[in-house]
């Protein structure tokens, strides 16, 4: 997988996970206030659209997880 891949899989898995302990009606509540990381995660996937910078893919880079598939020339 690619470093935007695993920005995709891991922001969606955050997301997901944010969910789940700030909803109310979820088995895993914790406290409402989980739902402010839910709209961390969201404002970064935002700036990273916009500006194309990305602190996940910063640290995804320094593990060695390559930028771009390799093409099947």
């Amino acid at each position: 997988m690619t470093v935007e891949r695993y920005i995709r899989v891991i922001a969606g898995l955050f997301i997901l996970i944010s969910l789940s302990l700030g909803i109310e009606s979820s088995p895993f509540f914790v406290s409402s206030w989980a739902l402010a990381f839910t709209a961390f995660v969201g404002a970064n996937l935002f700036q990273f659209g916009l500006t194309n910078v990305c602190p996940m893919g910063w640290i995804l880079r320094k593990l060695g997880v390559p930028d771009a598939a390799p093409c099947n020339s």
